[in-house]
């Protein structure tokens, strides 16, 4: 089994971190911004020095090949390196520079694989500055077309396509090519890993997602003249409406719940609430326990709007299935695990990531390492150097046995 070189990733980690770096400790990189074109140019430099060729597509995802003894599909390996506003140092940039990190060592063991490696640096992965999220990825793959990726704008109404004239990072490379298969290592976002003392995660797929839409009517009136009785008060069916489902979700292991925004047209201190809008997230590894808890929450919401006079509706915003990566690339993955005595463990991403598109597309897996408290798109942020190292380490050896060892 293949080591790399812990202390280059780590030095390149951090190098990588100075680009945007926030006062508290993260780094600031938002999709296609000066800084992102920063963080291209050095992993460039980098990609480059290894030996390896560049390219790039018409949505800008960033390409660096690794020629291979046999004219065939290659196998990727990478991340992104674009963060939240003010993210952490680790959220997918450890991907892209461990990826980097194992081509290092392949050029430092003169180790030549049968099919071509490459690692992919995917647009605007995190959504911070273009929605929707994974939008690289998702225009590669054929999940969004390549004209509604570009027309995309951020807050100040500046297109992808616009931005990525700007940096100079739109290319011909084609979209939808074959690809053997992909390999994504990653932080895992959540505490898991760190609370069962694991410091690998064999990522077996992807939860159930369910993104949904409340609106709730009722009828505004003045706070000090509207008797409690008289009241069709949206906000406090809103708080109903959130206990029942917090109630609810509790029943089921595994299901989670979170109501993210919530917004009242037209509030006012000294007005009741009429109308009310707030978003759902569900998400489980199985579908059908989402789709359950949602028939569920209707008749239960069915009940709180008679009581209190209002009237809702609950609507599909966004529906992402559950999704299990390739069986062949997980089990190569938890034998790099095994032989090289990792604490392993499988595990479902609660998050997504690139690898949700890619596996659509290609055989896919993922690996996570934990990082602390299970924080992250935060400054705060942090692995330890001999995760990185560990994780990079069954990376390798997951992707050489892939590829084939010339």
């Amino acid at each position: 089994m293949l080591e790399t070189d812990g202390r280059r990733l780590w030095d390149s980690l951090m190098a990588m971190a100075a680009i945007g770096a926030t006062a508290n400790g993260g780094s600031s990189r938002l999709a296609l911004s000066g800084e992102d074109a920063a963080a291209r140019a050095l992993f460039v430099e980098w990609a480059e020095a290894a030996g390896l060729t560049i390219a790039r597509d018409a949505i800008g995802n960033l390409f660096a090949r690794r020629a291979g003894r046999e004219d065939r599909a290659p196998v990727i390996l990478g991340s992104h390196l674009d963060t939240q506003p003010k993210g952490g140092r680790f959220d997918g940039v450890l991907g892209v520079l461990a990826a980097l990190e194992a081509v290092r060592t392949l050029n430092d063991q003169n180790i030549d694989t049968l099919a071509p490696l490459e690692i992919a640096n995917w647009t605007n992965e995190e959504g911070a500055r273009f929605t929707p999220a994974m939008l690289g990825s998702a225009v590669f793959t054929g999940a969004m077309p390549l004209d509604d990726g570009l027309a995309r704008t951020d807050a100040d109404d500046i297109s992808v396509a616009d931005s990525l004239a700007a940096i100079d990072q739109a290319g011909d490379t084609p979209l939808a090519r074959e690809l053997d298969a992909y390999f994504e290592l990653h932080i895992e976002q959540g505490p898991v890993l760190e609370d069962n003392g694991h410091t690998v995660g064999v990522v077996t797929g992807g939860q159930a997602i369910r993104w949904l839409d409340v609106q709730i009517s009722g009828s505004a009136a003045h706070a000090g003249t509207t008797p409690m009785p008289a009241r069709r008060d949206g906000m406090f069916a809103a708080a109903e409406f959130v206990r029942v489902l917090e109630y609810r979700v509790s029943e089921t292991p595994g299901l989670l719940a979170t109501v993210g925004e919530m917004h009242v047209p037209n509030g006012s201190r000294n007005t009741i609430a009429g109308d009310l809008h707030f978003t759902l997230d569900l998400r489980h590894p199985q579908d059908a326990v989402v789709d359950t808890a949602i028939d569920d929450l209707r008749d239960l919401f069915d009940g709180i709007a008679r009581r209190r006079g209002v009237e809702y509706s609950l609507s599909v915003h966004w529906r992402s299935p559950a999704l299990p990566f390739n069986h062949d690339c997980v089990a190569r993955v938890r034998k790099a695990a095994a032989a090289l005595e990792c604490d392993w463990q499988d595990i479902i991403s609660g998050a997504g990531h690139d690898a949700f598109n890619l596996a659509r597309h290609c055989p896919t897996a993922m690996i996570f390492i934990p990082c602390a408290d299970g924080l992250s798109h935060h400054e705060a942020e942090s692995i330890e150097p001999e995760h990185a190292k560990i994780g990079a380490d069954v990376l390798l050896n997951a992707v050489l046995a892939r590829a084939g060892r010339a």
